[in-house]
């Protein structure tokens, strides 16, 4: 096994029992993503661009939604599941077959337009295989035998079309509200690969599939193995870091949030969001981590989408959207898919997403902060970027004394959010840092500008009966937010005040593994279950106010969350103890990797 996150699962797709979110694993062109369970069932994929429509949704609407499976005609025990030599190229085994799945990545496709993908698929072994594909019934879906397999057309219009080599004998009969595809393989006849070919041209290659698998592993494989990597829990930050590799939009620039929508934050609750786009707050932070671990390129590429944005689409820093589409470009309007009854059944399956509409002053910081690591780094800065640098200030100085819905994007009244204040204070402060030692520009007024931000919310953001800075001006309510006060450096670290809000944060919210955001009534039904990112800067936190102890122990906990093969969803429900929310997460990811750097930081590792 040549990675020690691959670990044997549990699936149970094949019986209808729900595959715990955690147990699923990712495939990825850095165009669009597929999500595989355990036993080698894809059952999410989107053509051709990663926020499409489903060509395959079991995921969200069971069998009659779409799937592709591959598995041992006869019972075969539970497989083995692994990424293969350090890449997003993924193997599950059974005693007597395995199959190797990946999106393609030769040729250069990870950077071509979202217009074509191939999804390949290698069967080995001395078994008898069932192979089965059903597509999402959408429009008028069909399928037809083909001279080389299957093609699914809508009318008159080729969408996709599954190759086989050698040839199958298929079989279509009716199943649910479309038609599914299978056929038997005799797997010690030689290994069969199937690709499943998405858009114009997708059949168009140069390479024999050995080579085209190699060229995919040396894209993941030659990107990983340039990074530093800390020498604690290496094997996850290197899956992590992959994962958020994944995430990059290849063509563009945009980084996604996830590569799902709606997976709950509480099983069969209403609280389920598209994430398959790009926020300027998570995108930034992803690419300030890799930054971090020494490559670049990720976030050069994400300044130069938003300086499209705001040169070429008009876009208004300080009225920024939270959330565009990986394009640069409004989101569709929110609404609910009636064809999905969700990941059991867990309604509504959402497309879209409302809080493109709110106004979240804190995007400012992440963005300015990825700036400033990206000057200590010694990256390529010019003119361009100052430009940003002033018009992210500006921005703030606008802005900054609006209430807003903050980084939890409440659907419901602004308020003047402690954490918004802190990233506003953040913005200007690395602004003035990077003037200073980079651009070497005089601006002794965003000194004033900075000092006066955190006058307020120093003084409005910390609540003396609580003993703690809490979510709001105002307020008496909790928000595990609010510990960006101290990792900004807007307190010190061994400010009493924050000190103190630490261990409120951890009393009130901590339950176990996980840190809840808040717990206050939202206006929504239900709840969410614990934000694992929140554990992570719960985490570094103690590791500021020197509770490294604590800091490893909750780590432990944290990593322990991570799946058969190494991913984290956005949420851990401790009363379950299964994860909940979109997966893979950003989030999840990047806190585990600065968790990791800064406690082998601190241990002097």
């Amino acid at each position: 096994m040549s990675e020690a996150v691959g670990r044997q699962g549990r699936p149970e797709s094949s019986s209808g029992t729900i595959v715990p979110i955690e147990q699923h694993s990712l495939l990825s062109d850095q165009r669009t993503a597929a999500v595989v369970t355990p036993d080698a069932r894809v059952v999410w994929l989107c053509e051709p661009r990663i926020d499409s429509p489903p060509l395959l949704a079991e995921l969200l609407g069971g069998p009659d939604a779409g799937f592709f499976s591959v598995r041992p005609l006869e019972p075969a025990g539970d497989p083995v599941q692994r990424y293969v030599g350090h890449s997003m190229v993924l193997e599950t085994s059974w005693d007597a077959m395995s199959v190797i799945d990946y999106l393609d990545c030769s040729e250069g496709l990870p950077t071509e337009p979202a217009e074509r993908s191939r999804l390949v698929r290698v069967l080995t072994g001395t078994d008898q295989a069932l192979v089965e594909f059903t597509p999402f019934p959408g429009g008028s879906n069909r399928l037809e035998c083909s001279a080389d397999g299957i093609e699914v057309r809508d009318g008159d219009t080729h969408l996709v079309r599954l190759r086989s080599s050698p040839d199958l004998e298929w079989h279509i009969e009716s199943h649910g509200r479309g038609d599914i595809a299978r056929a038997e393989v005799d797997l010690s006849a030689g290994p069969v690969v199937l690709e499943l070919l998405c858009g114009t041209g997708a059949d168009e290659h140069a390479l024999a599939e050995p080579q085209r698998r190699s060229a995919t592993i040396t894209h993941w494989r030659a990107w990983v193995d340039r990074l530093a990597l800390p020498p604690l829990q290496t094997e996850l930050v290197r899956r992590s870091a992959l994962v958020l590799k994944a995430l990059c939009h290849g063509p563009t620039g945009a980084i996604i949030a996830a590569p799902t929508t709606s997976l709950p934050q509480e099983l069969g609750g209403s609280r389920n969001w598209d994430y398959r786009y790009c926020w300027m707050r998570d995108a930034s932070m992803t690419a300030a981590t890799l930054v971090r671990l020494g490559s670049i390129d990720e976030a050069m590429d994400l300044l130069d989408w938003l300086l499209r944005l705001i040169v070429s689409g008009g876009a208004s820093l300080d009225r920024l959207a939270p959330i565009y589409t990986v394009d640069g470009e409004a989101l569709p309007p929110e609404r609910s898919d009636p064809n999905l009854p969700g990941y059991g059944g867990s309604r509504p399956a959402r497309i879209g997403n409302a809080a493109e509409q709110q106004f979240q002053t804190d995007v400012f910081g992440p963005i300015m902060d990825l700036i400033g690591r990206l000057g200590r780094a010694g990256a390529p800065l010019d003119g361009r970027h100052w430009r940003l640098v002033e018009l992210l200030v500006d921005a703030v100085r606008r802005r900054w004394q609006e209430p807003d819905q903050g980084i939890w994007e409440i659907r419901a009244a602004p308020r003047h959010h402690v954490h918004s204040k802190a990233m506003c204070w953040m913005a200007v402060d690395r602004g003035i840092a990077l003037a200073g030692t980079v651009f070497d520009r005089p601006v002794a007024e965003w000194e004033q500008l900075r000092d006066t931000i955190a006058a307020e919310v120093l003084s409005k953001g910390w609540n003396p009966d609580e003993k703690a800075f809490t979510a709001a001006y105002g307020s008496t309510d909790l928000d595990s937010a609010v510990l960006a006060m101290g990792l900004s450096g807007l307190v010190p670290p061994g400010d009493a005040r924050w000190v103190s809000t630490v261990e409120a944060i951890e009393a009130q919210l901590r339950r176990g593994p996980t840190v809840y955001r808040y717990r206050r009534d939202d206006g929504l039904p239900g709840e969410p279950s614990g934000f694992n990112l929140m554990t992570c800067w719960l985490i570094d936190a103690k590791i500021l106010i020197g509770d490294l102890d604590g800091a490893r122990a909750l780590f432990d906990d944290y990593i322990a969350l991570a799946g058969p093969t190494g991913l984290l969803s956005e949420e851990h429900d401790p009363v379950t103890g299964q994860s909940r929310g979109n997966f893979p997460q950003a989030y999840s990811h990047l806190g585990l990797i600065e968790n990791a750097l800064n406690l082998a930081g601190a241990a002097g590792l």
